[in-house]
């Protein structure tokens, strides 16, 4: 059993393409379990309280499994399909004789909170077998026109054909400008569902870039995003780190590039500390937190911004990672919006937090380690002190961060697990801030393929398998 759906996991991107053009055939549900599901993803994409239950005894089986899988992705589709929200343009051709890349023009726009955000959806080269790497490229917050107009120019560009590029217009410019507010969130979160429906995007091949205001917003999105990235490309920004734990990263390449005379809002700074924070969690974790972050002799805010994406572009996500770190940090409160937080990351979902879904300096820890058939899940509350702060020019700045933590004593984690996780033909052991919460066999069951489809929306996290804990 584990090397057929093993099998059947890594083609999961090939497999579900084709199966995202109708209703699912029913080789596995029955009318009434796909009317549910379909109820159930319906309600997730608006945003209500499912007003159907999941059915709680779907079959699966090594047998059946990619066909499950295949239904329940055309079941998702069908839902995506008849939700009423913008649809993605037809992507252009970024290297089309005749395309002016110094005069570039958008091909499509969004309307979200502040206004309608014009985008330029694009791509070079031929779509590759498992579709196009996708880049998000973020601009900086000066003139909205013109910050686009140079992102764009630079985005055809760079080297890392092949490529799809989603370049967005921001509808404010200066302190309106800013990448990670929730609306902004749901947009990104609606590039990545409606891409990987189309088929036409490599779901394990994600980047987000930006320069300026545009590197603060991939900064703090890497670490709230992680687990859908394989690399981030922070350019001429330096975002303190109260705003976004390094820690998030272990599993995405990083690569952030800043001149060493940038000392506006001490970004050299904060990027000097950078290089000594990624140095220091790769050394002590052996494999993971793979980085590149120079501070570029000689250059103010003006760097060299065509290092990243050529070191970027060869790294691939693992969707499966045996090592998780999460700080679960709310992000957004800014341009008369709210926070929001994630509900799941990697294999993990939040069922009840210590400190929920914060953006104040009390947040939770989740630190999960997979050896063999055993789980360990350190889950903490850490207190976070913005430190280091500096002033000049009119601007003070707190530049880095203390986290003092402590053992979380309340909460419940549900574990989604599949054979790349565990060995799931035998026992798994789940500890839980070193004492056993569970040990036995994990039954598979297709409502938890259901339940991560709605939470993850991400074909390579179709979990057939979980495990409820309990923290104390």
């Amino acid at each position: 059993m584990k090397k057929l759906i093993g099998g059947i996991l890594c083609s999961a991107a090939i497999v579900l393409t084709s199966a995202s053009t109708a209703m699912a055939a029913g080789k596995v549900l029955n009318e009434s379990e796909q009317s549910s599901i379909k109820q159930y993803f319906t309600d997730i994409l608006n945003e209500r309280t499912p007003s159907a239950p999941i059915p709680t005894k779907i079959s699966v089986n090594s047998k059946n499994y990619n066909e499950l899988r295949n239904e329940l992705w055309s079941i998702w589709s069908q839902a995506n399909k008849e939700f009423d929200e913008p649809q993605l343009v037809e992507p252009m051709n970024l290297k089309a004789e005749g395309y002016d890349r110094r005069n570039p023009v958008p091909n499509g726009m969004w309307p979200i909170t502040g206004g309608d955000m014009k985008y330029l959806f694009g791509h070079k080269g031929d779509m590759p077998e498992k579709g196009w790497p996708l880049y998000l490229y973020l601009h900086g917050s000066g003139g909205n026109d013109h910050e686009f107009m140079a992102g764009a120019s630079w985005c055809a560009y760079f080297d890392d054909m092949p490529s799809l590029y989603f370049i967005p217009r921001s509808p404010e410019g200066g302190t309106g400008c800013r990448w990670y507010q929730p609306s902004r969130q749901k947009a990104w979160e609606r590039l990545l569902r409606q891409s990987y429906i189309a088929g036409n995007v490599d779901p394990n091949k994600v980047y987000i870039m930006g320069i300026s205001e545009g590197g603060y917003g991939s900064q703090r999105l890497a670490s709230f995003y992680a687990d859908y990235l394989a690399g981030v490309g922070p350019i001429a920004g330096g975002e303190p780190f109260y705003n976004c734990d390094p820690a998030n990263t272990a599993n995405i390449a990083y690569c952030q590039q800043t001149g060493e005379l940038d000392t506006m809002y001490g970004r050299s700074r904060v990027v000097a500390k950078a290089q000594k924070e990624w140095d220091r969690l790769q050394k002590e974790h052996p494999g993971y937190y793979t980085h590149k972050i120079d501070l570029q002799p000689g250059r103010y805010h003006g760097c060299d911004y065509t290092r990243t994406t050529p070191w970027l572009k060869s790294f691939t996500r693992n969707p499966w990672p045996k090592y998780v770190y999460w700080e679960n940090q709310a992000i957004g409160n800014v341009n008369g919006e709210g926070a929001r937080a994630r509900t799941g990351f990697y294999n993990i979902h939040v069922i009840d937090g210590q400190n929920g879904a914060s953006d104040g300096p009390d947040r939770d820890v989740y630190e999960m380690k997979i050896t063999g058939n055993t789980i360990d899940l350190d889950v903490k509350s850490v207190h976070v002190t913005p430190d280091d702060e500096v002033s000049e020019n009119g601007w003070t700045m707190k530049l880095g961060a203390t986290r003092t933590f402590t053992p979380a004593t309340k909460g419940a984690v549900r574990i989604y697990l599949n054979d790349k996780l565990v060995d799931l033909s035998r026992p798994v052991t789940i500890n839980v801030n070193g004492k056993q919460r569970f040990k036995g066999k994990v039954k598979m069951n297709g409502k938890y393929m259901v339940e991560s489809l709605g939470e993850f929306f991400d074909p390579e996290r179709i979990f057939p398998a979980a495990v409820d804990v309990t923290v104390q």
